[in-house]
């Protein structure tokens, strides 16, 4: 998640528009008359989590290769923002460039089609095609002209970006939630088959599992004079006495923009989390510990970031170290202090998962019967076929016997029996005294 200085500009009216994108400082320059359009690798900068995030950041990257975009990129406030006016400025970015995001675009329409596609025919296959919900893939861009980036795809863009942006931490909680409540729902589960005198001792290993979790230093309260202070000391090697907020700053801007970011921001906690959880003990989750250092963050930003931009300036970490909270000596309470589900909840969601449990094994047994009925239907096909084949085969030999007496000779006899000689039809016997003798031939004996 870490950010040039121009996109810090930028995220500083942005809300926060790219959250995690890198690129390099920018400089004001001289303008070329034909700027290379050269190809544009797979981006540098950090994946920030949206479904179009290659697509956002590969046209951040090309707007910031033209030196015009890239000065009001660097000037723009939240106002030219909200009222498209940095989108506007599109209309003066090279043609070269303008042309690259044109190819970008059709890519990206493609890369949706295909996305939609599969999302339809899966769902559509399922029963349970949300139209609408598909339709929002595309918000982030005007997909009624597929083929060339305009300025309504970059205002699209910007908005989209700034909309889905705000709302990925709760996001992130909601998912986290879900794992939780699936985690402990699995494990009541478990309980269920076990026998009486097993579920009594894996009862009582989850509880010392519990308590050796919650047996931990004092975590310190993110942000505050003590916890930068145990930084300073054992991660930066230097006297805690010596603490001085201007040099923390600069020392932990390790992209040297001048803020620190969310990823700058979250490497501070480490110290703190590492006196919770460790990789190795069954007790300790890991996806606790991320879900920890999100909280901290949050904690961080919504007392120092007073113009919500989610980056801390120098003047705003100054600003919050001289407050009456920085001395903050109260312990923060980590995640198993706070519950993040209710009984209540919990209870909603097994009935959530009966209810989709439910669902799938009607679906199942549908389907099952559907299987069926086909494997019946292809039984009695293939009967037909079978009946059929021997018909023809009997109607070939039928014709084959019928060709064969039909190209007989005439002359032809058969073996069967002896000729009988042929009588004209209307010939009579002859009478005995014209019956043949046999005559003697002249000069034979």
């Amino acid at each position: 998640m870490v950010r040039s200085k121009a996109l810090a500009h930028c995220g500083l009216v942005l809300l926060s528009l790219w959250l995690c994108i890198h690129s390099v400082p920018i400089g004001v320059e001289k303008a070329k008359d034909k700027p290379e359009a050269d190809k544009l690798d797979p981006p540098k900068s950090a994946d920030t989590g949206l479904h179009y995030d290659r697509y956002l950041r590969e046209v951040i990257e090309y707007l910031e290769k033209d030196s015009h975009f890239r000065e009001k990129l660097k000037n723009a406030n939240l106002d030219d923002i909200k009222q498209g006016k940095l989108a506007k400025e599109l209309d003066f970015v090279h043609h070269n460039f303008r042309t690259k995001l044109d190819e970008l675009k059709r890519e990206e329409m493609n890369r949706l089609r295909m996305l939609i596609k599969a999302k339809h025919d899966l769902k559509e296959e399922n029963g349970n095609m949300d139209h609408q919900a598909l339709l929002k893939q595309f918000e982030h861009l005007n997909h009624m002209n597929p083929h060339t980036f305009e300025v309504d795809d970059l205002d699209r863009l910007i908005q989209s970006a700034t909309k889905d942006l705000e709302n990925y931490d709760q996001k992130h909680h909601d998912e986290f939630k879900r794992y939780e409540m699936m985690k402990e729902h699995e494990r009541r589960e478990r309980l269920k088959k076990m026998s009486e005198e097993d579920r009594k001792k894996e009862e009582q290993h989850y509880e010392e599992m519990k308590k050796k979790h919650a047996n931990h230093p004092k975590v310190n309260h993110p942000g505050s004079q003590d916890q930068l202070k145990e930084v300073w000391h054992e991660a930066d090697g230097l006297d805690p006495e010596d603490f001085d907020p201007k040099t923390f700053f600069k020392m932990h801007d390790t992209n040297g923009d001048g803020f620190l970011d969310e990823n700058e921001l979250e490497a501070l906690f480490t110290k703190e989390l590492e006196k919770v959880y460790d990789p190795k003990n069954e007790e300790d989750d890991m996806v606790e510990m991320e879900e920890e250092r999100l909280r901290m963050r949050e904690h961080v930003m919504n007392e120092v970031d007073t113009n919500k931009d989610r980056l801390v300036s120098m003047s705003e970490f100054i600003a919050a170290t001289k407050r009456e909270d920085f001395l903050q000596k109260e312990e923060w309470e980590t995640l198993d202090q706070n519950p993040f589900y209710t009984e209540e909840e919990l209870r909603e969601y097994e009935q959530q998962l009966a209810n989709e449990e439910k669902y799938l094994n009607h679906r199942s047994t549908e389907l099952q019967k559907q299987r069926e009925e086909l494997e019946k239907k292809q039984e009695e096909l293939n009967a037909q076929k079978v009946e059929l084949k021997q018909a023809m085969e009997e109607m070939e030999r039928i014709k084959t016997q019928t060709v064969k007496a039909e190209v007989k000779q005439p002359g032809e006899h058969s073996t069967e029996s002896p000729q009988t000689p042929v009588v004209p039809a209307h010939s009579q016997p002859l009478p005995p005294a014209h019956q043949q003798h046999h005559v003697p031939v002249p000069g034979h004996s």
